[in-house]
């Protein structure tokens, strides 16, 4: 399945968006709490090898980040005095014990029956790999129905490149190319980036979705936001990048210049209204995204 590079220029502000016809949700820590299992089961580790438990400012570059990358950083941090094979082993036991008691967060059961009830397409996003998945959700098939199978793109899927999982927006752009070859069999109309709605809770994953060209609501971790106190219009412009400040640099000199961003996808501007900061996912606001009207 061919998925369309991000070539367009930095989004500049719409005076009239047009309605959501899709949104596109991550999973960890925005549908549902397993942030807090991830935490969980490292400060186990890090306790058993009398080293201080997992700061947010180190949780913050881990989170929406595929499994590889973000176990890198980890590892530069917490220096573990157990070689890489244990640790990945205890943590293996330990996620095993706790995901399958993982929960929706709060608004997510109605949000999610709501938009399908008016005929929002749905598909996920995550970066979790296919076994992880599993743990989280064989508990919670009745709510993972509103995800149809062809819908769900899970962090090892063979078609997102190697090193292009989130920030990079290409997990985002397929998840709506699988909507789309939907609605292309069916001879309906495709849906525009700019007509989708990325629900993210991690950084990179709001960068991911800026560089996609889609509108995005941000609701993240209570500790996370304490963690981008005065940073938050960076964060939703997609421009806090996770702690890649190099490749932002990068993508806005090229933007400077004129260039095509090397098929990356351009970050946005501060205030240009393409991004929302949201506390929680209750009592969302249908009509401001056009839904339900």
């Amino acid at each position: 399945m061919a998925v369309l590079k991000p070539r367009h220029p930095i989004p500049r502000p719409m005076p009239h968006f047009p309605p959501v016809r899709a949104c596109l949700f991550d999973m960890d820590g925005l549908l549902l709490d397993t942030e807090d299992i991830y935490t969980l089961c490292n400060n186990v580790i890090l306790r058993e090898c009398n080293r201080p438990d997992l700061p947010w400012n180190i949780k913050a570059q881990l989170q929406g980040r595929p499994g590889p990358e973000a176990g890198e950083i980890f590892h530069a941090w917490a220096q573990l005095p157990i070689p890489r094979a244990e640790y990945i082993r205890k943590n293996t036991e330990l996620q095993r014990k706790h995901f399958p008691s993982a929960q929706p967060l709060p608004g997510v059961p109605k949000l999610l029956r709501t938009l399908g009830e008016n005929g929002v397409q749905l598909a996920l996003a995550t970066s979790s790999h296919t076994a992880n998945f599993k743990l989280k959700t064989a508990h919670l098939e009745g709510l993972f129905q509103a995800f149809p199978e062809r819908q769900r793109v899970l962090g090892d899927d063979a078609r997102i490149p190697p090193g292009k999982g989130k920030p990079a927006p290409d997990i985002y752009l397929l998840a709506l190319e699988t909507i789309n070859s939907g609605l292309r069999k069916k001879g309906k109309k495709e849906i525009k980036r700019e007509e989708c709605l990325v629900f993210e809770d991690s950084v990179p994953g709001v960068e991911a979705g800026r560089r996609a060209g889609m509108r995005v609501v941000w609701c993240p971790h209570p500790q996370l936001l304490k963690e981008y106190e005065g940073r938050e219009k960076e964060v939703l412009a997609g421009l806090a990048n996770g702690g890649k400040d190099e490749e932002v640099k990068e993508v806005m000199a090229e933007a400077a210049v004129g260039g095509e961003g090397k098929g990356r996808g351009w970050p946005g501007r501060r205030d240009d209204g393409w991004a929302e900061l949201v506390p929680s996912l209750e009592d969302f606001p249908y009509c401001r995204y056009g839904i339900g009207k």
